[in-house]
Order: C-alpha cells, then structure tokens, then sequence
C-alpha cells in the first residue's frame, strides 16, 4: 500500500496538529483564520494544556504548530513550550514576533526542537501593515533581527499569498537569506475574517500561474506544505508537498477552549469532533468521533473525477470549499481549470453561503500606533472571569 493511501485511511495519531493556544491578539489582521482578537474566558488551564501535551506524547505525535491568536500573550506560553520540549513534543509555534525580545530570542536559540514561524504577509510596510495593522511590519523585522544576532538559523517566514504580494516573491525570498531564515508560503482561505476579504485579497488566475512557475524554477528550499496541491494541475511537474487534503486524516485542530476541529481552516460546527475535556480526552475524539470516520472513508471526487486533472490535485481544498458555497465533493473554487469559477457562477450571488460561527474580534479597532516589540509583563492580577466569553482584553496584564 502506498503511502498516500495510509494517510487517505487515517493514522492512529496525527502526523502533526495545529494548536491554537489563546484567541488574544494584539493585531487585528483581516484576513486572521480564527477570526481572533479577544481571549475566551474558557480557555484550556495550564494544567490541563500539560494533560493534552502528556497525551500527544503517549500518541507520539512529533511535534504541534501551536498558533492563534498570538499564542506569546499567555503568560504560560514558554513554560507551556518548555514543558513540551521536555515531554518528547517538538514545537513550532507562529508569531508577529511581539514578544521577541533579544532576551527571549536567545532563550530560542540555546532550545532544541523548537522552530519559530514570523508571520509576514507584504515585503514593505506598505503592503503588509494593509492586511496586519499599522507597525506589524516593523515589529517582525525587529523580531527577525533579534533571532539573527542570537543565532538562531533556519526560522521561518511564513506569507500568506494575497493578490497584493504575489509580485514580491522574489523580495520574500530576499528577506528569508537575509536572516538566515526559510520562507514558507501559505494559501489565503476565505475562513474566519478570511470570509470577508477573500474576493479582493485572493490570487487572480493569472497570478496563480504566476506562482506555480515561481515555485518550480525558485522553490527548491521554500515550503509550502499542503496549500498549494491544486496548482498541480497546471502542469506535469508536481509541487513538493501532500497532495492529499489531509483533515481528519493525518492533521486536526485543538482550539483554546479544547474544541477538535477536523480542519485547521475549517473552525465551524460542521467540522467539530469533539472536545479534550470529553471523556478519553484528545485521543478518543482523535480515534474515535463519527466526523473522522466518515472524512477516512473513501471519497468520490464527485464531478472532479471526470477531470483530466483530478489526479494531481484532488478536487482541492475542503475548507475553500465550504466557505465559497460549493459542495464538498466538487471543485476547488481556486481551480486552475476554470471549473471553480463556473461552479460559483452557478451558486449565484444571492445565495447564502456558511458563514464562519466562531469570532472573537474586538470590537473597538486597536489605535493605529505602531505595535511594539519590547513588552513587559507587569505583576499578577487577581483573575477575573467576564461577563461573556472573549470579554478579556487580550492585552490584559502588559505594560508597554
């Protein structure tokens, strides 16, 4: 049996799994996946963030990509990250870099299986700060230049591609030999604030093509995971990387509150398996929730197989899927064959498509001021729960 073919089926445990540690965050970027802003009040404690990190080392899962929100806000995130290492659970975690201190970058770089990942979506300020807030773009160069004077090599730079930066590609890849990093370029989803900003922020055809051709004649050391499978059918070289969505499968998400998601680009009720706090924990809802079940059972492709393409990219990405309106067992709404944008034109403009059921946004837009890089935390406070989940601030507990 190929090795696709297990993954298609399910793994005992994830190969790896995303964790959204706290939706606090100290930007507002409008294209944020979990739509974060505000923390939720119900958050996994430290000691029960420790139980699950104690599971995932029994499943031997070999590492988390713990996110957010901005997961360095919790003021247990590094004995959180520490306690990890030293239970056998490699971390990558992504930042803005707010908390990347020249302290803390040292810290980093003296760690072992801990790999940073600086979220950087323009090469200039103008671009970037359009999508991730006023100083963001001045706050993750700061970051940068810390972990370079620690020496800390080989950290990544993770760009969400939007039609505003495809033409940067090169500048991106400038940057990452600068600091001694790795680039590695995501897909924009339209979930969560995505939703909003997808049809004036996603790549036009053109530029996908743009950067399939990039990819082959420039990609050799950039990562790109699984996000980019569906341009495999530009061509007969295949882009390195799972052709294979691999939700339920071999990849899942636990939210702050502990909520299982099969898909970390899918936070809705229809992709819900369960909880942490369940009974058996992480590992029951992992080998055991109806939902995972039914994603490792066979697929048919539905309309996609009759596709010349079909077996390069899959029929593409769930998440892009659903949140477009279009079926799950038909066309990537990004296909590069054309049948995505035919199939949305069929949907209509009128009709309702799911909108994500989670958001935790502030209210009030942040000050537009530039976001600092040096934050202290001040003494403890007494905890006070809100009135209603995200009511915390998420700065809550910081002195500039």
């Amino acid at each position: 049996m190929k090795l696709v073919e297990h993954f298609q089926r399910g793994l005992d445990a994830p190969i790896c799994l995303t964790w959204e540690l706290t939706y606090a965050c100290n930007l507002s970027c409008v294209h944020c996946l979990s739509s974060s802003g505000r923390r939720d009040p119900r958050e996994l404690s430290t000691a029960e963030c420790k139980a699950v990190i104690d599971e995932l080392q029994r499943l031997q899962v070999f590492y988390v990509n713990i996110g957010g929100g901005e997961p360095t806000v919790r003021p247990d995130f590094w004995e959180l990250v520490s306690y990890a290492v030293d239970h056998q659970v490699g971390v990558k975690f992504s930042t803005n870099g707010v908390r990347i201190t020249p302290e803390r970058a040292r810290w980093l770089a003296s760690t072992d299986y801990v790999d940073v990942q600086l979220s950087l979506d323009g090469a200039t300020a103008e671009v970037n700060d359009h999508v991730r807030g006023p100083g963001s773009f001045d706050t993750v160069i700061g970051a940068m230049e810390n972990l370079r004077e620690a020496g800390f090599r080989d950290f990544k730079i993770s760009v969400v591609l939007t039609r505003q930066n495809v033409g940067q590609l090169d500048d991106f890849k400038r940057i990452a030999d600068h600091y001694g990093a790795q680039l590695r370029i995501t897909r924009l989803r339209p979930s969560g604030r995505g939703a909003d900003v997808w049809d004036e922020l996603h790549p036009t055809a053109e530029q996908q093509l743009t950067l399939y051709e990039w990819l082959l004649d420039k990609g050799e050391n950039v990562l790109t995971g699984d996000s980019f499978f569906h341009l495999n059918a530009l061509g007969s070289t295949p882009l390195p990387g799972l052709n294979l969505c691999g939700a339920g499968r071999v990849v899942c998400l636990i939210d702050p509150v502990g909520d299982v998601y099969a898909c970390p680009f899918a936070i809705h009720d229809e992709f819900l398996a369960g909880n942490v706090r369940d009974t058996g924990g992480f590992t029951s809802v992992w080998r055991e929730s109806d939902l995972f079940e039914r994603l490792r059972t066979p697929q048919t492709g539905g309309s996609c197989t009759s596709c010349s393409a079909y077996d390069s990219c899959q029929g593409g990405c769930m998440a892009a899927k659903f949140f477009t309106g279009l079926p799950l067992d038909g066309p990537d709404p990004e296909c590069v064959k054309g049948n995505g944008e035919r199939a949305l034109a069929a949907v209509g403009a009128g009709t309702e498509k799911p909108r994500p059921d989670k958001d935790h946004s502030r209210t009030v837009a942040p000050r537009k001021r530039p976001v600092a890089v040096g934050i202290g935390w001040g003494p403890p406070e007494p905890e006070r729960i809100p009135d209603r989940a995200c009511d915390t601030s998420p700065l809550a507990g910081f002195q500039p």
